[in-house]
């Protein structure tokens, strides 16, 4: 039993495994650009536009995936090496039709084969080394992964044809242009020359070729009417900015101030030098910054976040307000602007102040109950009222969110046992305790 047990840990580490992101990144102007592109795509996939959630996930390598239900995860890298909006619908489309397609449910149609076929080899190799016979075990095992995983990758490639058209039906029902799929698909196969990846072998490999992508896609989309449709140019010049924007809070400096030189000043290359030279330590060049875009649309709330942002994080909270409450009332429904808003007026340390912060902090959590640090600023208030059990209850929902079973249990027996029975607050303290356990009980099974 001990050798199969081993040698079906060894099977099952040869599996292809998910991609976990390098770090979650979160910003109201990037995430609402998200539901807006998306938005037709949605549609034309016959999916609810409030399931499907768009995370950003800080990792320069060109890459997008689903998981976890209706989420897209889209690398920042992917976004860097865009040219246009259209390509990142297309990528969009594409992870849409994943969706749609329920490939995430669909997971163990292709798993399921390749282990039985591992399990199957299994046996066999036991059999073989428990008879002395360990190097013909050995060789039953390699010969049975290699079937498993060569059906695997099988099937997966074949989800990913499909769900290349899928992309493309979408795409061509919002009536947009799929030249931003063909450039990015050839974008990533000029990737692939440079890394000496094989062009003329798919067997190994999760997807198609691009060479084969790219073909099959042309005859799809070079006969669809919206195939010569330019990007939307309002959304471009969206894209344009978050592009700037991002750039400048992912890449070093000097890149920084290289791709938007100084006496560049569109909204992006205004957006990129402003979060460089905040980044690095230069509070006063990236206010210049940041006033010239301000003043490109006084009335602008990403702009009046990112002032008043700069405001605050430079120690100036007192002038960072009026900026912020501007900001709110152009954004009266952007969950993180209203939040930055409520953590200046917490550091003010005002006690009148707090009682402006709290009723916007409720709000921030009612449109969006999955920021942790809302949830840290509404706990400072209810800790220096005096309110140790919904203190409590708001580090427990901070702490579930942040994968901290063990503080969100603790946390969340302090408030059950503070808090009257019965209410709503008693009863999210129960739903707390009971996922913390679930997650603790199975990290105990890990280690067992």
């Amino acid at each position: 039993m001990r050798i199969l047990v081993s040698l079906l840990a060894l099977a099952l580490a040869l599996l292809p495994g998910p991609a976990w992101a390098q770090s979650i990144l979160r910003d109201a102007e990037t995430e609402a650009f998200f539901r807006e592109i998306s938005r037709p795509l949605i549609d034309a996939a016959g999916l609810d536009p409030r399931s499907v959630q768009f995370v950003l996930v800080g990792d320069p390598s060109i890459n997008a995936f689903v998981t976890g239900g209706q989420n897209v995860f889209i690398h920042s890298g992917l976004i860097t090496a865009a040219d246009n909006v259209n390509e990142l619908q297309g990528v969009i489309a594409h992870e849409l039709g994943h969706i749609a397609a329920g490939h995430n449910v669909r997971f163990g149609e292709g798993a399921g084969p390749a282990s039985k076929i591992s399990l199957l080899s299994l046996v066999g190799a036991a059999l073989a080394v428990a008879a002395g016979a360990g190097e013909a075990g050995m060789a039953i095992l390699g010969l049975g992964t290699a079937a498993a995983q060569g059906k695997f990758l099988a099937f997966t490639r074949d989800q990913e044809s499909r769900t290349d058209q899928a992309g493309a039906m979408f795409l061509s029902k919002a009536g947009i242009s799929g030249k931003g799929s063909i450039a990015f698909f050839r974008k990533l196969q000029g990737q692939e020359f440079r890394l000496a990846i094989p062009q003329d072998n798919e067997y190994a490999r999760t997807h198609p070729l691009s060479s084969t992508r790219v073909a099959n896609l042309l005859s799809v989309y070079e006969k669809d009417p919206a195939w010569n449709t330019p990007p939307d140019k309002a959304l471009q010049a969206k894209f344009e900015r978050i592009k700037g924007k991002l750039i400048g809070f992912v890449e070093e400096p000097p890149r920084v101030m290289q791709q938007y030189p100084e006496g560049t000043n569109t909204a992006a290359a205004l957006y990129a030098r402003a979060y460089a030279w905040h980044r690095s330590g230069h509070p006063d060049q990236a206010m210049t910054e940041a006033a010239r875009l301000v003043a490109l649309n006084p009335y602008d709330p990403y702009y009046l976040e990112l002032e008043g942002q700069i405001l605050l994080e430079s120690g100036k909270v007192a002038n960072s307000l009026p900026v912020l409450r501007r900001a709110v009332e152009r954004a009266p429904f952007e969950p993180m602007i209203i939040t930055l808003l409520g953590h200046a007026l917490v550091t003010s340390e005002d006690p009148k102040l707090q009682a402006e912060a709290e009723p916007l902090l409720r709000k921030a959590v009612s449109l969006d109950r999955e920021n942790p640090f809302t949830w840290y600023q509404l706990g400072v208030i209810y800790d220096r009222r005096g309110d140790k059990p919904r203190a409590a209850l708001a580090a427990a929902e901070r702490f579930s969110l942040e994968g901290n079973a063990m503080g969100a249990m603790m946390n969340a027996r302090l408030a059950r046992a503070g808090l009257p029975a019965g209410t709503p607050d008693s009863i999210r303290a129960d739903d707390i305790m009971l996922v913390a356990g679930d997650a603790l009980e199975q990290q105990k099974r890990k280690k067992r």
